[in-house]
């Protein structure tokens, strides 16, 4: 996309990395030369902010779910495999760490579980005969 207009910074390049001033991931130097382009180019910044309201709404519908608490760990962990260049494993981190959480949350009922049976009777329960 481009205005017509002569610009320092293309309309294309600043289209192509408007995410990362959106998300104040571009070293400072550049953001104000962003700024500059925004302020004379009312194309970039119609986009610009439809893209910011995007963003605001998807952060507000969106920004609530639960993440399994090690989530940040082992996305790091996969992050640190990936530049040492080692191989990574297939499962996606986050169905992994679903998993893990739902597993324990299994082994925190059955324990519940067991010592309420255990609590109820005073006694311990007797095993199950397998035959």
């Amino acid at each position: 996309m481009s205005c017509g207009e002569p610009h320092e910074k293309d309309c294309s390049e600043v289209l192509d990395h408007l995410y990362e001033y959106l998300d104040r991931e571009m070293p400072a130097g550049e953001c104000a030369d962003f700024q500059v382009h925004l302020d004379e180019c009312s194309p970039c910044l119609e986009k610009y902010g439809l893209e910011q309201a995007v963003k605001k709404l998807v952060k507000r519908c969106c920004g609530h779910d639960d993440v399994p608490t090690d989530l940040r760990s082992k996305v790091m962990g996969r992050i640190d495999l990936i530049r040492a260049g080692e191989t990574v494993p297939e499962v996606s981190v986050l169905e992994q760490a679903k998993h893990e959480q739902a597993q324990r949350e299994r082994e925190e009922q059955a324990a519940k579980g067991a010592g309420a049976r255990s609590a109820g009777s005073g006694k311990p329960e007797k095993a199950a005969d397998p035959s």
